[in-house]
């Protein structure tokens, strides 16, 4: 581990942490253009960030510890996460101790803290909020952990940089494992970050809510810091499904301090795509109900098996 690997790590943490508002600001302006309403500004989530940060938090009065500390907690749960996730560089120090296992189990982590967090305070719609949330993790997490199976399978190995690398290497190729992957990956993207059609992040309907159901009761500066923590979990999970089907663009092994600028082009660019993309399934798809959400992560598993098995006929 040398220094210009260091700097590889706190710059593409640091850039991750920076861009989780911008790309879900952008994902809100596709949404407003494709509704055909006026859009808010790309920068509105980096100004509510700074507006709630300096608000007075109002906290229940039967809150535990545990409430207060699982935003912070979740923030940094996330950030964890950008650290292992090649967003703009394979060469990541810290990446070498966690693979896409250990990935999928932080996302677990953050999921049970912010589920308990909503049961804390013991109203209705926190706890419908978390069962809910329970569900979806249930149902996504085994679907996600198939394709990052046939990602594996392919490179050789569960480290998301070294699977980067190796599909990087390969021509550029249509592989039917991957493309059965890729659809279920989406499926689940949209699950977990609460987007149409499994959830709305935008409803005030408490009855139809799930994540939001469970952070009703923050505000002020741990609510900032739990939408931060939407914000960079849908970010990362848009860079893992840039390392796993569109790793192209991203720096190689540290050699110089400014080495990593010819990287952000192609990722701002990926991000502008996949941000349209999302935001166009949310506009042309209905909310499910909720007990069709088990349907559609069902469909997402049998597709992410699917490509693991045409994977392993083809190689026979």
């Amino acid at each position: 581990m040398n220094v210009a690997s260091i700097f590889t790590q706190l710059f593409a943490v640091a850039a991750s942490v920076l861009l989780a508002p911008l790309f879900s600001g952008w994902v809100a302006q596709c949404r407003a253009w494709l509704s055909n309403r006026s859009a808010p500004p790309i920068w509105q989530p980096y100004s509510r960030l700074r507006k709630l940060f300096h608000k007075d938090a109002v906290i229940a009065r039967d809150a535990t510890p545990l409430f207060r500390a699982v935003p912070y907690m979740l923030f940094g749960v996330m950030v964890a996460a950008a650290a292992i996730i090649p967003s703009l560089s394979t060469d990541l120090p810290f990446a070498s101790v966690a693979d896409a296992i250990a990935l999928v189990g932080l996302f677990a982590l953050a999921r049970v803290f912010i589920a308990l967090a909503g049961m804390d305070i013991g109203t209705a719609f926190g706890s419908m909020g978390s069962r809910r949330e329970m569900m979806v993790g249930f149902l996504a997490e085994p679907a996600l952990l198939m394709v990052l199976f046939t990602s594996s399978l392919i490179s050789g190995s569960t480290l998301l940089p070294t699977i980067a690398e190796a599909l990087q290497s390969r021509a550029l190729a249509i592989h039917a494992s991957l493309a059965f992957a890729g659809v279920a990956f989406v499926m689940v993207l949209l699950a977990e970050n609460a987007r149409i059609p499994v959830d709305n992040p935008t409803t005030h309907l408490e009855l139809t809510m799930i994540h939001e159901a469970m952070v009703l009761e923050y505000s002020a500066r741990h609510l900032a810091l739990v939408e931060w923590a939407s914000s960079l979990k849908l970010f990362n999970y848009a860079c893992i499904g840039f390392a796993l089907f569109l790793p192209w663009g991203l720096a190689g092994r540290a050699d110089g301090v400014l080495w990593l600028l010819p990287a952000l082009p192609p990722l701002l660019l990926k991000l502008l795509v996949a941000g349209f993309a999302i935001a166009l399934i949310e506009t042309l798809s209905a909310k499910l109900r909720i007990f069709r959400a088990p349907e559609f992560l069902a469909t997402a598993f049998l597709l992410a098996v699917l490509g693991l098995l045409v994977h392993l006929m083809l190689q026979h």
